[in-house]
């Protein structure tokens, strides 16, 4: 399977909507199947303007679809959106272990190999001249 990159702005969209505790919190109660936003706001201490604005901030990062129901707007996760945020991580991750194993190659070459010695660095020399 080929997995596109995403882009810079996708990537900031996801994590930014991520990073909030009610979002993650809304984001965990519509996997159960659809919420309406009036029964959303029901859960939380603040206004129901509030919960559409986190609402409207998950929906941009394309990790909830709204579909209206009649009078309400009902909230569902979309599961492919959050796949993309674990698919963001994973790139990270991928870059990270990669330079770190480069570091541990590089460290784990023999220790024993003399490297060469700069001229004048002897232990007798001093930067006047070598020591009598």
């Amino acid at each position: 399977m080929v997995v596109d990159e995403l882009s810079d702005e996708t990537v900031d969209r996801l994590f930014h909507a991520l990073a909030d505790t009610t979002r993650r919190d809304i984001l965990r109660r519509c996997v159960r199947g659809k919420l309406s936003v009036s029964r959303l706001a029901e859960a939380y201490p603040m206004s129901f303007a509030a919960v559409q604005k986190h609402v409207a901030v998950l929906e941009r990062a394309g990790l909830v679809s709204k579909q209206r129901s009649g009078r309400e707007q009902l909230v569902r996760t979309d599961p492919d959106a959050v796949g993309r945020a674990r698919q963001a991580l994973d790139e990270l991750e991928s870059a990270w272990r990669g330079r770190v194993d480069r570091m541990a190659r590089l460290l784990a070459e023999d220790p024993t190999a003399e490297e060469p010695e700069a001229p004048g660095t002897e232990e007798n020399d001093t930067p006047e001249g070598p020591r009598r």
